[in-house]
């Protein structure tokens, strides 16, 4: 038998709905004229930032869900044996069974989320970890029988509601339970679904006089009684609705008990999906004689009301909890209880997610103040750019971020042809108090690194040494990590101590500490890559990081976090599987608004799939044979930087490359002479000169070079003439970012913001998490009795 289960609010989010508005232009023509204003712009643009305020959210919902459901009635022609709704969502229940038709339903849905706006001066949390019986007896016991108990969303996931002061009173009662697993305040302005609720119930018992009714051709099941409907009491329980329990989890165990297995979410996101799986693996189903009252038998004194947290209205400030964070929480697995809590205290953060730094400022201030001020950590590509870039770069994101209250840092990247310029860089960062560094493409430990880890390096009280600038370091070589989870090698120690670059102090402090605070595992990425695979990388980086903490006794744990190929919840939660500490993203935030490269890279980017990468030399360290991950799809930059790297293999100098090659790299690849190239270098570059008359395959490898500098800058700056020469750096991560945003507001990089993506992707990395694990939870039996492909639906379809 099958059940359609629609959700109530919390499951709201812009982008809802997508091409269903196109799809039924008939039912949003009415919603519009209902409403008198565009329900599509609302859904999926929201402009005004109406659509998590309770009067808005309530009859966007109730139009989303219908057209979900129509859609589905379409698509199958296939009626359910029962509907439900969570809250909000027995409208949709209703009007799925013929109560009322579309519009006439809507009317009541504006009327009740202009009601339940208007409630103040109440308070409502989740209680984790206890049941009904457990939170009744403890409220009893502790004399707060003014709090209702409010919503059973699973047999130990339940809302208390009540007024603010009593609700905050109740706090540490609950906090200082041992089986209680959380307690989350809900930021709300009321106490819905509770005796404080009665004078908005009147004035919609009121409201409703004007209403009739049709019969129901489906059975209904009712939150206040979690038993069918009658179709006499339609009126009465919409009514008692507003002030009365929502009953999820009686509800979901007499349809179980009714015979059925199969229940279908009608909405955005997966709330009750999740639920759902969670009563099932918990409680039995609810056996109950057919001869039993319809409205059930139990007492409905005011006491009784469950509220549902979908009914809580939406966020009052930025700074508040988002309904989907509610959710992540009372599933069990949140996102904010992902990774290393430690690491996130250390570096002040409210998720373990950093955007990574992608070099010529790709990675944009515009970027790291955005995920500042979002309360998480992004790294500004300070590689390749000039000292004043850099240093304007710094002025801007200091200007806007406090640093005392929001992480930011800036990347590091090994430069072996030019060491000074690591050292100028790290002073850089030292004269204007850069206090997070990410070191990248490093493949030994160098000065400029152990200068800028020796600043700032102090002892305790304790005598433990101390460091106020942190350096993470991504690597993808289990040797390299070796190197940085090492004291500073003693011979740069020495040097620098010589020259007086830093203290016997610090030396001395250096000697007793690792190089790096964390490691960031780097797996086959965009930029510089050695193809790894994550799934060998980490747990090989997790045993290196735990012997070294022992071979050198280390006091502080040193954090392994994982990079390369997340682009999706499945992706992030592999990585957290995996014991990473920290997640870092990189290619999917190179196709947003934020992102410092120019608008025809990223319609290109947009385009990617899983397939549309290659392997490219490495422009920076062209001899060594390192190696980056380019877009190729349209772009003949991999083939063409291939070949002048096969070129540079095969020959002692430019002479020796025959007429016709020479021609058509001058003709089609650089569109001028090797020689006008070289007279460039050498007036940029005097310092070369030398070398490069002396070693004809090193001014050979100078030329080369600068064709990865020119194709860098083509695409930054967006050359339409020169497009097939982009070199654009990307991992496939974006293509399975791309094709899960697929359909979606997110679908287009215009409507791409890199602090919502992270959001989004950590939110709904938890609801996947919590879907598997109750997945796992299930017996042998159940999981065999498993329809094929039900339980994989993508995190966050529909969203």
């Amino acid at each position: 038998m099958l059940a359609y289960v629609f959700p109530g609010q919390g499951a709201q989010k812009k982008g809802m709905g997508g091409a269903l508005f196109d799809e039924f232009p008939e039912i949003v023509a009415e919603a519009d004229q209902v409403l008198g204003y565009s329900i599509r712009e609302l859904c999926l643009e929201d402009p005004d930032s109406k659509l998590n305020q309770t009067e808005y959210t309530q009859p966007a919902l109730y139009t989303v869900n219908a057209l979900h459901y129509y859609k589905k009635i379409k698509d199958t022609g296939r009626r359910p044996d029962y509907v439900a709704g969570h809250s909000l969502g027995e409208y949709n229940a209703l009007l799925a069974a013929g109560a009322f038709e579309f519009a006439a339903g809507l009317r009541l849905v504006q009327m009740r989320g202009a009601l339940m706006s208007r409630a103040a001066g109440g308070g409502m949390a989740a209680v984790i970890g206890l049941s009904e019986e457990q939170i009744r007896e403890a409220l009893r016991a502790n004399q707060l029988e003014k709090i209702d108990v409010a919503n059973l969303n699973s047999p130990k996931q339940i809302v208390i509601s009540g007024s603010k002061a009593d609700v905050e009173h109740a706090r540490p009662l609950f906090e200082g339970m041992k089986d209680v697993m959380m307690f989350v305040p809900l930021r709300t302005s009321g106490a819905f679904h509770s005796r404080y609720m009665q004078e908005s119930s009147k004035e919609f018992e009121a409201f409703l006089r004007s209403y009739s009714f049709g019969g129901l051709a489906i059975p209904v099941i009712s939150n206040v009684y979690a038993r069918p409907y009658r179709d006499a009491d339609i009126r009465a329980n919409l009514v008692k609705q507003i002030t009365h329990s929502v009953k999820w989890t009686e509800s979901i165990r007499y349809l179980w008990g009714r015979g059925v297995e199969q229940f279908e979410e009608m909405g955005p996101g997966r709330v009750l999906t999740d639920l759902i799986a969670r009563i099932r693996t918990e409680a039995e189903p609810l056996i109950v004689d057919d001869n039993e009252p319809l409205n059930g038998n139990k007492s409905l004194d005011d006491t009784s009301a469950i509220v549902s947290f979908p009914t809580v209205p939406a966020i009052e400030s930025p700074q508040d909890h988002t309904m989907d964070q509610v959710t992540d929480r009372l599933a069990g697995i949140s996102a904010v209880s992902l990774g290393s809590s430690q690491f996130k205290k250390d570096y002040g953060l409210k998720y373990a997610y950093c955007t990574g730094a992608m070099y010529r400022g790709i990675a944009s201030k515009e970027m790291v103040v955005r995920m500042g001020k979002a309360g998480m950590m992004g790294f500004f590509g300070a590689g390749g750019l000039k000292m004043p870039q850099i240093e304007e770069a710094i002025h801007y994101i200091k200007e806007r971020l406090d640093p005392d209250q929001a992480a930011y840092g800036l990347n590091l990247v090994h430069n072996p042809s030019e060491p000074w310029v690591e050292e100028q860089t790290v002073d850089l960062f030292l004269k204007h108090g850069i206090t997070v560094v990410e070191a990248a493409a490093f493949m030994s430990i160098t000065p400029a690194l152990v200068k800028y880890r020796a600043k700032g390096l102090k002892k305790n009280a304790e005598g433990q040494v101390t460091a106020s600038h942190k350096m993470i370091a991504k690597v993808s070589r289990p040797e390299v990590a070796e190197l940085f989870l090492s004291p500073a090698p003693e011979r740069i120690v020495g040097k620098l101590l010589e020259e007086r670059k830093i203290s016997p102090q610090e030396a001395e402090m250096l000697r007793i500490i690792p190089v790096a605070d964390d490691i960031c595992a780097e797996a086959d990425s965009g930029g510089h890559t050695d193809g790894a695979v994550a799934y060998a990388l980490m747990p090989a980086m997790i045993k290196l990081r735990d012997e070294m903490m022992d071979k050198f006794g280390y006091r502080k744990q040193v954090r392994i976090g994982a990079a390369g190929g997340i682009g999706t919840p499945e992706a992030a939660a592999a990585a957290f599987m995996l014991g990473a500490d920290f997640i870092v993203t990189g290619s999917i935030n190179q196709c947003t608004v934020e992102a410092g490269t120019s608008d025809a890279v990223k319609d290109l980017l947009q385009q990617a799939n899983v397939q549309d990468t290659e392997y490219a030399p490495a422009g920076d360290m062209f001899e060594m044979g390192a190696r980056v991950q380019v877009l190729k799809k349209g772009l003949f930059f991999p083939a063409r930087a291939n070949k002048l790297y096969d070129l540079y293999r095969q020959f002692n100098s430019i002479d020796e490359i025959d007429g016709k090659t020479k021609a058509q790299i001058q003709d089609k690849y650089f569109k001028q002479s090797f020689e006008s190239i070289y007279e460039k270098l050498c007036a940029s570059y005097p310092q070369v000169v030398e070398k490069a008359r002396q070693n004809p395959k090193f001014k050979m490898a100078l030329i080369f070079r600068w064709y990865f500098s020119y194709t860098t800058r083509l695409a930054i700056q967006g050359d339409e003439e020169n497009r097939v020469d982009y070199q654009i750096h990307c991992g496939p991560a974006l293509g399975a970012f791309n094709q899960w945003v697929k359909g979606t507001a997110l679908e287009r990089w215009q409507n791409r913001h890199v602090d919502q993506i992270a959001e989004k992707l950590m939110l709904e990395t938890a609801e996947l998490l919590n879907r598997r694990l109750a997945l796992f939870a299930r017996t042998p039996a159940a999981n065999e009795a498993q329809p094929s492909g039900l339980d994989h639906v993508p995190a966050g379809a529909g969203r």
